[in-house]
């Protein structure tokens, strides 16, 4: 949100809520508005807490909107891939990448997953 891909970035956010919230929109642009200045200061000031605090925030906002309308998905889905990723570095391109893992295990069955690195050590 503190890149030069922010006016795309909020212009695309904003349209999903006049699609899905139409009530909520103008709430949602001054809360992303709110969100970029705490951003920039926390980039600032090295605080990464906060700044990973308030993705979650927006993670949690988008997830609960497409919830509630499946049909933005795929239009969620292309502002992230067309708009905000190609404007990210290299470093926070992989910090994004979604990976989703399920597994179950039964009886005295394990189950060891990873989305990166994983070292196990059973005795």
């Amino acid at each position: 949100m503190a890149t030069d891909a922010w006016q795309h970035a909020r212009a695309g956010v904003v349209a999903l809520w006049r699609r899905g919230r139409l009530d909520q929109a103008e709430m949602v642009q001054a809360d992303l508005a709110q969100a970029r200045t705490e951003l920039l200061a926390a980039r600032e000031e090295g605080d990464d807490a906060t700044e990973e605090a308030l993705a979650g925030v927006w993670r949690l906002r988008m997830q609960q909107l497409v919830h509630a309308n499946p049909e933005l998905a795929p239009e969620l889905r292309r502002l992230l891939d067309e708009t905000l990723t190609p404007h990210l570095t290299p470093e926070e391109r992989e910090r994004v990448t979604s990976i989703e893992l399920r597994a179950t295990a039964r009886g005295h069955g394990r189950v060891y997953q990873a989305g990166r690195d994983q070292h196990i050590t059973e005795r």
